[in-house]
């Protein structure tokens, strides 16, 4: 028997792609959740639509995040999630943009998009054409890079601290000497083959 959920969600992406086909690239339901992959151009045409539609009526954003693959020319997905209070339905939307691509900003229909927006570009490195008001909101004043972009390194760039002598906090570039890059993640609660100080087993 046919999980009513999914053929719900399986009914919404076929109507969508029916009424949308301008918009709709391709459609996904999976693990309960109906995926649309949409044209960026069409972006902020296709959330009105989303709003206002009485068969989808998706009035609240719920998070807007992104997805770096940077083996791929189309480097990002940005991915955004709807919710319908109305028609107890959730959307995912993915939009798949190139590194020097901008993105529709979709502020004009969602204000609260403007903060995930922001943090989309913070972490990122996101462009958002028609932003009202688009900087970092997460990171530092003259914070380099983009902490999640895989390519980003796990130590950073730049080290922050209080300077007892200065009175203030001071940046310094990231300095680690080798021993300390050195991880040991082995576990004796994991299977380690070998016994940690203060671990002795009697036999």
């Amino acid at each position: 028997m046919a999980d009513p959920k999914t053929a719900a969600l399986t009914d919404l992406g076929a109507l969508l792609e029916a009424k949308r086909k301008d918009s709709v690239l391709s459609w996904d339901v999976a693990f309960g959740e109906l995926t649309v992959d949409v044209a960026p151009s069409a972006l902020v045409d296709f959330v009105e639509f989303l709003q206002a539609d009485p068969a989808c009526l998706f009035s609240s954003l719920v998070d807007i995040t992104a997805v770096d693959h940077p083996g791929r020319a189309r480097r990002f997905d940005v991915v955004y999630h709807f919710l319908s209070m109305y028609q107890n339905h959730r959307i995912r939307l993915r939009v798949a943009v190139r590194e020097d691509e901008m993105v529709p900003s979709i502020t004009s229909v969602h204000p609260s998009a403007n903060w995930f927006e922001r943090e989309v570009f913070d972490m990122f490195g996101i462009l958002f054409s028609g932003h009202p008001d688009l900087r970092r909101i997460l990171t530092d004043y003259g914070f380099r890079g983009h902490p999640l972009r895989k390519d980003f390194p796990t130590t950073g760039h730049t080290e922050v601290r209080y300077d007892e002598a200065l009175k203030r906090v001071v940046y310094e570039p990231v300095k680690l000497v080798q021993e300390y890059r050195q991880f040991d993640f082995m576990s004796p609660w994991e299977g380690a083959k070998y016994i940690l100080p203060g671990d002795e087993k009697k036999a």
